[in-house]
């Protein structure tokens, strides 16, 4: 089933910036159209002041890819754009072609759900140029924004500790699709349902809700009010409490309970959405308990994130369930990724691969060369490095090998060939054609989990997580020294 098919119109090829079309074109005009290249997609930063981030996208990208083609429609509007001359921006016989084209590139990923740090790629596109360059930008679009939610999430569910974090965000999203988008990485990332009753049937993800103050607001009092939503959702019965006083609206819910109970159902919980959660939450548990109640839950919500749900542990809250909305679905202290899209090589006349490099007067910003992978390497209890490598350099398939710090090359790390190493990187696309079966929606969230597990405590931390240990292989780096020198000579 093609989830971006069934909300949008069959072909997607114009979700791009203009300078991806500019450049295609400029690379059929001078016949560089199925030169060979290899772009790879990775991030500089991790996100939240974090340690680590989680891979997400990926099947929204098969998805897109499976589809990548101009309808005629695409290719009409591409002939009315006029250059600054006002005349055609586009010849025909370009117009022509992309109407032609078909999908071609390999594609290798990191599969979702897995912990990844920066400068890794987490895509590598391989194929004829024009291909490889209109990717850009809707690779970016998709793997920036869910790899950004999957990781806020994780973070949220970290601090929960275990308790069930909802996601509540769908009417401060951004926009329809960023709404979905959020939906499902956030799932992904750990929380266990959504309010998002559409992202619910599209990705299979369980929904959760009750009622808004507005139910309570409609009836004389707010006892009435538990009472006939009671009666109407026997099996659906978690009352928000704050309308009015909010541990009067407690009592309230547990004399409609005693009702419910009586007719042979259970109230499921309460919901406090504003004022001091800590305090209420304990005062409120006292009250459920007292009355006979200590199976119903304490639901959260009010502008949560990782750290207020932290302190609010500190502070002794009872609180079972977390309903975080508006700060994971917009990322609202970072809200953006800032993923880019790098060319690494290109095969020459004769075919062999010319590495490329990009310099910049930050060393953060100065791209890798060649044709990328990970290798993860990891102890019995815990992964202990990522080594970045060149894929043509015929590494030791055993593992041993040295890493470089890309910040600081006095710093090394040796790993034996004994020591267990898996590549991340994995192919998805060969000609154009899926080679890979995406896992569901449930087994993506069951990795985070997993990689997770193995991540060292110290990288989890929220603030001065440690910095887990990623580098280039030892020939890698001397390579891209020297391309560094050679090119500053110029």
């Amino acid at each position: 089933m093609n989830i971006l098919h069934q909300l949008y119109r069959p072909s997607l090829a114009l979700l791009t910036d203009l300078y991806q079309l500019t450049m295609a074109y400029g690379y059929w005009k001078h016949g560089l159209t199925e030169r060979e290249s290899v772009f790879h997609l990775f991030f500089r930063n991790n996100p939240f002041q974090g340690g680590y981030s989680i891979a997400c996208g990926l099947q929204t990208v098969m998805e897109y890819l499976e589809n990548f083609r101009f309808d005629s429609e695409d290719l009409t509007y591409l002939s009315s754009l006029n250059g600054a001359d006002g005349k055609p921006l586009f010849d025909a016989g370009f117009i022509d072609y992309l109407g032609e084209m078909k999908f071609s590139c390999n594609l290798d990923a990191i599969p979702e759900g897995t912990v990844v740090y920066p400068h890794e790629p987490l895509v590598r596109v391989t194929g004829p140029m024009l291909q490889c360059q209109l990717l850009e930008t809707p690779l970016l679009n998709i793997i920036n924004f869910q790899t950004l939610i999957a990781t806020k999430a994780a973070r949220v569910c970290q601090a929960a500790a275990g308790d069930r974090v909802i996601e509540f965000g769908l009417r401060r999203a951004q926009g329809i699709d960023g709404a979905l988008a959020a939906s499902r990485a956030a799932f992904i990332g750990g929380c266990s349902g959504t309010s998002n009753v559409l992202a619910g049937k599209l990705f299979g993800m369980p929904v959760t809700g009750t009622h808004a103050h507005s139910w309570v607001m409609t009836f004389p009092s707010e006892r009435e009010a538990f009472d006939l939503y009671a009666a109407a959702m026997p099996n659906n019965c978690v009352f928000l409490v704050d309308t009015y006083d909010t541990l009067a609206g407690v009592r309230n819910a547990v004399e409609t309970a005693r009702s419910l109970r009586a007719m042979g159902h259970e109230m499921l919980g309460i919901r406090l959405d504003s004022g001091d959660l800590a305090w209420l939450s304990i005062e409120a548990r006292k009250i459920l308990d007292e009355s006979g109640f200590p199976a119903a839950r304490i639901v959260a919500s009010n502008d949560l994130d990782e750290r207020l749900i932290v302190s609010l542990k500190q502070q002794g809250a009872k609180i079972d369930i977390w309903g975080v909305g508006t700060k994971l679905v917009t990322a609202f202290d970072q809200p953006a990724l800032g993923g880019v899209y790098k060319l690494g090589a290109i095969r020459d006349e004769q075919g062999r691969w010319q590495y490329r490099i990009k310099l910049s007067e930050q060393t953060i910003k100065v791209s890798n060369p060649g044709i990328l992978q990970v290798r993860r390497f990891r102890d019995a209890t815990e992964h202990r490095g990522d080594m970045i490598f060149d894929q043509e350099s015929q590494l030791d398939s055993a593992g041993g090998a040295t890493m470089v710090d890309p910040a600081d090359p006095n710093r090394r790390r040796d790993f034996t060939s004994e020591t267990a190493s898996s590549d991340l990187l994995v192919p998805i696309f060969r000609h154009g054609q899926k080679v890979y079966d995406p896992p569901n929606i449930e087994a993506i969230r069951q990795r985070v989990r997993n990689e997770l597990d193995w991540t060292p405590v110290a990288v989890k931390r929220f603030d001065n997580p440690h910095l887990y240990p990623v580098g280039l292989e030892e020939s890698l780096h001397q390579f891209k020294t020297s391309m560094i020198q050679s090119a500053r000579q110029q």
